[in-house]
């Protein structure tokens, strides 16, 4: 299996847009070449524009292209966008429901020994309580690739969740719709339900609560909003059970989304796998990841003794070693 950071894909995938879609226009805010938009500046460079290190400026025209027709694609540290023009973005782009792709790359503890200041944790949750806003985290390279051809003809607001460190290519190449769920694995005892890098680590997970007679469903929910509530619904209908991850605050965001949803429509036992009201710090991504208890041995561990202490809806408990 290959590895492949997100932004590489994404910014492959934002030069076909551009191919295909002649309005496509893309800002940076001094940072083209480390969140992957360099490949659109090299391909296009009469409709790349650097703003400079002014991430409200960034918005703010991006939103004006769009209320004329053009269909921008914005890049910088998700720290910094939306981390610090999130209410021009509100202001600016989400009001006035303007086509604009926000793409925040180096989210996550993945981008390792930049620290806590530059390791996004809390921009899932901010863009996902923001009206008209469509909020996404794929997978792997393959599926931001699809992300940003798909968004060239979006009529909405998105925001793109990108990580920094290569990852692990499992997802197919298929066209990207938004909203839509993928089940990557059928099983009966819990529904692992996961975003962005988390759901590799479920897969993994997965293969290690099997040797331990544990059936495990994985769900990759790569939309946070808007949730794939069928999808979810039936994957937690069919196991009992739920375990919900993503590389953010379990607070307010993927997380959150999940359990808001079957709290109102199917009530059962859910574990919220992230990081837990922390800040990140400096260090490598496997150790920071090991750290924070999202490695997938990890994960596994924490699977097995929740099924442990929470019986099935409406089914009998059972036991594992």
């Amino acid at each position: 299996m290959s590895s492949e950071s997100m932004r590489i894909g994404f910014g492959r995938g934002l030069v076909i847009a551009g191919q295909t879609n002649d309005k496509v226009v893309a800002l940076s805010a001094d940072l083209a070449e480390s969140t992957g938009f360099s490949q659109f500046q090299e391909a296009m460079p009469g409709r790349y524009i650097e703003v400079g290190v002014a991430e409200q400026n960034l918005v703010t025209v991006a939103s004006g292209l769009a209320h004329v027709g053009w269909r921008p694609y914005v890049a910088s540290y998700a720290a910094f966008s939306p981390g610090r023009n999130w209410e021009q973005i509100r202001t600016t782009i989400g009001i006035n429901n303007q086509p604009v792709t926000i793409v925040g790359t180096h989210a996550g503890l993945n981008v390792g020994p930049d620290g806590a200041t530059h390791q996004a944790l809390e921009d899932t949750a901010l863009m996902r309580v923001m009206p008209n806003m469509a909020v996404i985290s794929p997978g792997d390279s393959t599926e931001a690739e699809q992300v940003a051809i798909s968004l060239a003809n979006y009529d909405k607001p998105a925001y793109v969740r990108l990580a920094r460190e290569k990852t692990e290519q499992f997802l197919d190449s298929e066209p990207f719709v938004v909203g839509k769920a993928k089940r990557l694995r059928e099983g009966s005892d819990v529904a692992l339900i996961g975003t962005g890098t988390m759901t590799y680590m479920l897969i993994r997970a997965a293969e290690l609560l099997e040797q331990r007679g544990i059936s495990s469903e994985v769900l990759h929910v790569p939309t946070i909003k808007p949730l794939d509530e069928d999808a979810i619904l039936e994957s937690a209908k069919k196991c009992g059970r739920v375990v919900v991850a993503e590389e953010a605050q379990i607070a307010g965001g993927f997380c959150g989304a999940v359990a808001e949803l079957l709290s109102e429509k199917l009530p059962m036992p859910v574990k919220r796998i992230g990081v837990d009201d922390r800040y990140g710090q400096t260090g490598t991504a496997g150790e920071l990841l090991e750290l924070y208890g999202l490695s997938f041995d990890q994960i596994a561990t924490d699977i097995t003794e929740f099924i442990n202490k929470m019986p099935q809806y409406h089914q009998e408990d059972k036991k594992w070693d």
